[in-house]
């Protein structure tokens, strides 16, 4: 049986944190066994809003990097950076063509990040930034899609304008479905558990993956928690809540297992070993991420390889879409 076809993708558009890790990257390297996978670095997204040029150029590298030294293999799945790609920005158009603007009107990452510099003077890139997702997921006819809860409406997107093109023009695209971790899908912030973990809010919020180890304790004993004593999974206890499953997920052990292990402790107790757990995870990863960023030459030959791979396989796909919309071949 063919294994299904599986595209992620993360922008270089600032440090990772551990929420990428556990809601994405860590997902992505587990599913390499089960699905066919084509992992991008999604740079195109990135300059929708504004970005420092030489900034933007190590994030992409960095993120590659994380990539390849959370476990990604690039022998066994395709990596490499969007804009190496074109058939991505070109595929994008296409399907600009059977986009409403009431539709990109209603997401709502975009209202959120427009309302932040005022909607008047977002730029048209960040308005169609969900027409190019659908691009990079509907161009290797990708059938799964592991997303954040928050992306989700974009998929949906993708889903209905793949549909609507096959009822237009005939057969084409793959109706992509989600995958939706079930545990950590949102790892929230430590200083407000109410709101997603994020690189844009104070550094408080987030541990990144390059925090150095005082600096990950420090983050994770100031954690917002609650008034109570017992250590219990529990939603309702959003700042508790985080921490247990950031400590699920990178323990691997059952909600049952963790509240037998701290039956009678405090939060204090919690914190201490969750700060050694995160510490004794990530110290490995920064010393492989730094083996890439110090080889260059060898991070620029598995993306060009992967970039080779990736348009071998858009190819097909976006020379069908042409000539079913009727453009010159």
């Amino acid at each position: 049986m063919a294994k299904k076809v599986v595209f992620s993708g993360i922008q270089p558009s600032g440090v990772l944190h551990i929420g990428n890790y556990l809601g994405a990257i860590q997902q992505w390297v587990e599913g390499q066994a089960k699905y066919d996978n084509i992992f991008c670095v999604v740079d195109l997204h990135a300059i929708t809003v504004p970005q420092d040029p030489k900034e933007l150029t190590d994030n992409i590298y960095r993120t590659a990097a994380t990539y390849l030294a959370a476990g990604i293999n690039p022998r066994q799945s395709i990596v490499f950076v969007q804009s190496q790609v074109p058939a991505h920005a070109e595929l994008a158009w296409l399907l600009n063509t059977i986009t409403t603007m009431g539709e990109l009107s209603r997401m709502t990452q975009f209202k959120d990040k427009s309302q932040k510099g005022g909607s008047g003077r977002a730029s048209v890139g960040l308005f169609d930034y969900p027409v190019l997702m659908a691009a990079d997921i509907l161009l290797y006819g990708t059938q799964a899609v592991p997303v954040g809860e928050d992306q989700t409406q974009h998929v949906e997107l993708a889903r209905d304008l793949a549909q609507r093109f096959n009822h237009r023009f005939g057969k084409t695209f793959p109706v992509p479905e989600v995958i939706l971790r079930k545990s950590g899908a949102r790892i929230m912030g430590l200083d407000d558990p109410t709101k997603k973990m994020s690189k844009s809010a104070s550094p408080a919020n987030y541990i990144a993956l390059t925090d150095s180890s005082d600096v990950i304790r420090k983050k994770i004993m100031r954690a917002v928690t609650d008034s109570g004593s017992t250590i219990k999974f529990d939603p309702k206890r959003a700042g508790l809540h985080n921490l247990l499953t950031i400590y699920q997920l990178f323990s691997g052990q059952t909600e049952a297992q963790i509240e037998r292990h701290f039956a009678g402790k405090g939060y204090g107790d919690l914190k201490r070993e969750l700060a050694d757990l995160v510490i004794g995870k990530l110290t490995p990863l920064q010393t492989k991420i730094e083996h890439y960023m110090k080889n260059k030459r060898l991070l620029d030959a598995i993306l060009k390889s992967g970039a080779k791979r990736a348009a071998r396989l858009a190819h097909p796909m976006l020379t069908e879409v042409k000539r079913k919309l009727g453009l010159a071949q």
